[in-house]
């Protein structure tokens, strides 16, 4: 989800900034990132087997330590809204003070991240990011996802059970089903209102995400900042972002989605109105014993932008717990 846009004084219409806020705040996310230590990487993928033999069929742009063998490598997916910077900033420093190595790519569509090829499943970016992960050289790492992250993430978990040591879902719904659309389970009817909710294009429909997504939402977003948010962040393949959720929740069913094998850190705002906590619950009853809920209070969807330091911190325990058996000699999670 994309961050509150700061207060200000209220303007009407598309108001005109003389300088571009939107464009500033990436260059300083940017300069974040590399000040912590991590260099931007356009990664080639080839197609999967049976789509062709191009050899660089999408291309996975991603955040990466410098180079050398990492420590505690952990892949951090973002969820739906701006880039991956704007959204894992603030998770940089603890993280690495902590003994981890993030790793941060942008999603398939999301940043400087594409492809040529129709696929549009969580699937697909799986198997893109895992390909993305084998050519730097990390074949076993922890992962947390975010909403849409989470999706990926899990996907990512069942389909490559050996590489992915540990799961941490943030307001992730993976356990809903399309027909909890229809049933009133969330404040849209239909998965065209979804994506008209995920994907805005006007002021008016950003103002009606944040104040779902956030707690606490600004008072004032005057329309020129999220105009400028707009063109700067979010107006490029918004048809294929649109092609992301039909894919994700089309036909979803709860008896088809597989059960981790690795052992799961759940988190969730305990207001999130985008994906209630009833699918929060319904995740940690489908993984029957092998996860634990941690909900996080006063915040809601974008909880990992609400609370940073909560989720920060209940992060790296679930992490370290890894660590610690590792050193142990017991390396079986």
């Amino acid at each position: 989800m994309p961050p509150p846009p700061p207060a200000a004084a209220a303007g009407r219409g598309r108001c005109r900034c003389a300088l571009s806020f939107a464009a500033a705040r990436d260059r300083c996310f940017s300069r974040r990132f590399l000040r912590a230590g991590l260099r931007p990487l356009a990664v080639p993928v080839p197609a999967p087997a049976g789509a062709g033999a191009d050899p660089a069929a999408a291309t996975v742009h991603m955040w990466v330590p410098a180079p050398g063998p990492p420590r505690n490598p952990l892949l951090l997916l973002h969820g739906f809204g701006a880039s991956a910077t704007w959204q894992w900033a603030p998770y940089l420093r603890p993280l690495i003070a902590a003994g981890f190595d993030p790793i941060v790519p942008d999603l398939i569509f999301f940043g400087s991240s594409s492809t040529r090829l129709p696929d549009r499943s969580d699937a697909f970016q799986a198997a893109a990011i895992k390909a993305a992960m084998d050519a730097i050289g990390v074949t076993r790492f922890g992962l947390v996802g975010v909403s849409y992250g989470g999706f990926v993430g899990y996907r990512m978990a069942a389909m490559f059970p050996d590489a992915v040591r540990r799961v941490a879902m943030v307001c992730s719904g993976v356990c809903l089903e399309e027909k909890d659309l229809a049933e009133g389970l969330f404040p849209v009817a239909t998965i065209g209102e979804a994506a008209a909710l995920l994907v805005p294009r006007r002021p008016e429909e950003v103002r009606r995400l944040v104040r779902l997504t956030f707690v606490r939402p600004p008072l004032i977003m005057p329309s020129c900042f999220l105009w400028d948010y707009i063109k700067v962040m979010g107006s490029d393949h918004i048809q294929e972002k649109t092609e992301l959720l039909y894919a994700l929740i089309n036909g979803r069913q709860l008896s088809t989605l597989p059960k981790l094998t690795q052992p799961t850190l759940i988190i969730w705002g305990e207001q999130d109105r985008v994906f209630p906590m009833e699918l929060a619950h319904r995740l940690n009853r489908h993984l029957d014993g092998n996860s634990r809920l941690v909900v996080i209070k006063n915040a809601g969807h974008a909880v990992n932008l609400e609370k940073p330091k909560d989720v920060c911190r209940n992060i790296i325990e679930f992490f370290k717990e890894a660590v610690d058996e590792v050193a142990n000699g017991d390396d079986k999670v």
